[in-house]
């Protein structure tokens, strides 16, 4: 099958540092090139794949300084849309931007929605393009979603079984990895560890609209001898990090679209305490790969359950569920059904009814909204 893969431009394909997407992006191409597809990859120019790399910006645009990326994903969709007739599916990883311009072919298209989906700002662009094909990364994801999007499947994300060595002894410190932000919690994070008694380690990153969040609410709890701030950490040193872990804390307060720390983490052999928000329920396994908790209290309780879990079972149920074959095995069934469809098209969903209101669904979602900058991934937020 002759598929391309359109990707974020704000990072490399994998990314250097911080960026889940394109690292997920990575997983899947490669996957799919060792399956034997033809697979292009539109992304930046200091990508690394084995398919074949067209580039459409010199570098990873985060990391080259340009903060509004909108420009330069119009103009690769725009070059993507000219190329479409050399491929069998086209699979966007770029959210909404490419709907008003290959509407016409939705039929060989796929578009996997990374982010936050719960901001009704952006959903007219949803109702007004209903053909287009979309994945979901979790089913909590969809919730908050308007009725009538074409949903094929929930695919959720893999990473190669070798990417994050199996670790059978893990260490004694709690772990924390992501963004530092006020719906990722690291001030609930270090909460826990201190009522624990156990060392923390974070190793985060801080973007400039969470810094003012950083110095008021997270820098004065840093100060804490069991608490221990690395900052933003490469792959490889990532995979250290969470193997020789006792466990990862996940205390978000948002509706989490997936988590692919927990996954990596998991993939470690490391166990998982997390609330039970988003995409949690369904890629912990309460009592085998993790902890779902509700309160500190049960969290600190749960740092003792982790510390006796067994690691050999946390490995298992992650080759079972989350590996990058897995997840390509997936897209690959979603690409075919899609070239078995007959390409009728379907009305658009008004965008508002006969009383003047919007026609929202109601978001049925189990989690505070806090206000973020445009999460979409064009913008940096997954």
């Amino acid at each position: 099958m002759k598929i391309a893969q359109v990707a974020p431009l704000a990072e490399a394909v994998p990314p250097k540092l911080y960026g889940g997407t394109e690292r997920v992006v990575s997983w899947l191409t490669e996957a799919l090139v060792a399956d034997g597809h033809d697979v292009t990859l539109f992304a930046s120019g200091d990508s690394l794949t084995s398919a074949k790399l067209c580039a459409m910006a010199p570098e990873g645009l985060r990391l080259a300084g340009i903060r509004d990326h909108l420009a330069s994903h119009l103009v690769m969709v725009d070059h993507v849309r000219k190329r479409a007739a050399e491929f069998d599916v086209i699979h966007f990883h770029v959210d909404l931007i490419q709907f008003p311009l290959c509407q016409d072919i939705a039929h060989k298209t796929l578009t996997t929605m990374h982010g936050r989906l719960d901001l009704p700002d952006f959903h007219p662009i949803y109702r007004a393009f209903p053909d287009m094909p979309l994945v979901s990364i979790s089913d909590n994801q969809r919730l908050p979603m308007p009725a009538g999007c074409n949903w094929r499947r929930t695919i959720y994300h893999g990473l190669p079984a070798t990417h994050c060595p199996y670790n059978a002894k893990g260490g004694d410190y709690l772990a924390f990895l992501g963004r530092i932000s006020p719906e990722k919690r690291p001030d609930r994070a270090i909460e826990i560890a201190i009522k624990a008694g156990v060392p923390l380690k974070i190793a985060a990153k801080v973007d400039k609209a969470d810094q003012d969040y950083f110095d008021k609410v997270v820098a004065p709890l840093l100060d804490h001898p069991l608490v221990e701030f690395i900052g933003e950490i490469n792959d490889r040193e990532k995979c250290a990090f969470l193997g020789d872990a006792m466990a990862l804390l996940f205390p978000i307060d948002w509706c989490e679209p997936f988590g692919l720390v927990m996954i990596e983490a998991m993939s470690s052999g490391t166990p998982v305490i997390a609330w039970p928000l988003g995409s949690v329920p369904e890629v912990v396994d309460d009592g085998v790969t993790g902890c779902i908790v509700s309160s500190v209290d049960e969290a600190v309780k749960a740092v003792e359950r982790a510390r006796s879990m067994s690691r050999a079972a946390v490995r298992a149920r992650f080759e079972e569920r989350f590996t990058a074959t897995h997840m390509a095995r997936a897209y690959v069934e979603t690409y075919a059904a899609l070239r078995s469809d007959t390409g009728e098209a379907r009305a658009p969903v008004p965008l508002f009814g006969r009383d003047g209101r919007p026609t929202l669904r109601p978001a049925t979602v189990n989690a505070p909204r806090p206000a973020l900058a445009m999460p979409q991934s064009i913008l940096r937020a997954n």
